[in-house]
C-alpha cells in the first residue's frame, strides 16, 4: 500500500524496536511522515534502525532502553520530548518469549521472574510515563503488544500467557482511566511471527526439530501460515490512526484465525 504521510508531523516511539515486529513498526511510522523514536536494549541493531530510517529520508533517533529500568524509561521518555517536542504515538512492543514448551511445574522462578519483569511491569512502566506526556499536551495513541497468548491459553507457555493476560487487562485498566482525556490505548495479539528471533531459532535448530515445529505451528493456523512483521505493523498503525478512534481498551487479534478455531 502506498504511504499517504497520515503520520506526517507526529511524534512516533517504539520499544524493541531493533528487530522484528518492533522495527518493522518504526519503518513504517516513518514511510507514513513520523518522527520516530526507536528504543531498544540492543544498541547495534536499534541504532541500524534509526540509520535505515534516515537514509530513506525520514526522521528517527535512537535511545537506548531496558524496559525493566524505570529510570530507563523515564530518560526515553524525557529525551524524546527533548528531541521531538512531542510524543503522539507509543508501542509498548519489547518483551522476551521465556518458558517456551516447558510445563508450568518445571519452570523456574528467574524465568518467571524475567517475563514477569519485561512483559508487564515493562509495558505498565512505559504505559506511566507516557501518559504522564500525553497528559501535559492533551491527548495521544498507545498500543501494547499482547498476543494470542494473552487471549487464550497455550500449552507449554504458562509464564508468557499469565505476562500477555496481564498486559491485555492493564490496556482495558488504562483504556478506562483516560477514556474522557483524549488518550486512546489498545493492545494487538499476534499469532507465530517469522522475526528476525523466529529465522535465527530456525538456523540454530536441528532442521529435523525446526521441521516438526513449523507443522505444528502451520497447522494450527487457519490460514496455513505464519504472520509478517509488517502484517503486526500494519495494525498497529491502524490503532493509531484517526480511522480507529471509536476503538479504546480493545484486544486486537492479528493471527489468521488461530482464536476463532
Amino acid at each position: 500500500m502506498p504511504a499517504s504521510g497520515q503520520f506526517e508531523g507526529k511524534v512516533a516511539l517504539v520499544t524493541g524496536a531493533g528487530s522484528g515486529i518492533g522495527a518493522a513498526t518504526a519503518r513504517a511510522f516513518a514511510d507514513e511522515g513520523a518522527s520516530v523514536v526507536v528504543a531498544d536494549l540492543n544498541i547495534e541493531q536499534g541504532q541500524a534502525v534509526a540509520e535505515s530510517i534516515i537514509g530513506k529520508g525520514g526522521s528517527a533517533a535512537f535511545i537506548r532502553c531496558d524496559v525493566r529500568s524505570e529510570d530507563d524509561i523515564r530518560n526515553l521518555i524525557t529525551e524524546t520530548v527533548r528531541q521531538f517536542g512531542r510524543l503522539d504515538c507509543a508501542f509498548n512492543n519489547a518483551g522476551v518469549p521465556g518458558g517456551a514448551f516447558v510445563p508450568l511445574a518445571e519452570q523456574t522462578n528467574e524465568t518467571w521472574d524475567r517475563v514477569m519483569e519485561t512483559d508487564l511491569r515493562g509495558v505498565w512502566l512505559c504505559l506511566k510515563y507516557e501518559i504522564e506526556q500525553m497528559l501535559k499536551q492533551g491527548g495521544g495513541m498507545i498500543v501494547n503488544c499482547a498476543s494470542s497468548c494473552g487471549l487464550v491459553g497455550q500449552q507449554g507457555w504458562s509464564s508468557y500467557v499469565a505476562a500477555k493476560h496481564g498486559v491485555v487487562g492493564l490496556t482495558k485498566a488504562a483504556a478506562l482511566d483516560y477514556a474522557t482525556q483524549n488518550i486512546r490505548i489498545n493492545a494487538v495479539c499476534p499469532c507465530a511471527i517469522f522475526t528476525d528471533g523466529a529465522a535465527a531459532a530456525k538456523e540454530a535448530t536441528d532442521p529435523a526439530v525446526w521441521a516438526q515445529i513449523d507443522a505444528a505451528i502451520i497447522a494450527s493456523q487457519p490460514n496455513g501460515r505464519w504472520g509478517t512483521s509488517e502484517e503486526i505493523a500494519n495494525a498497529v498503525l491502524w490503532l493509531c490512526s484517526p480511522g480507529a478512534s471509536l476503538m479504546l481498551g480493545h484486544a486486537l487479534s492479528v493471527d489468521g484465525g488461530l482464536i476463532i478455531r
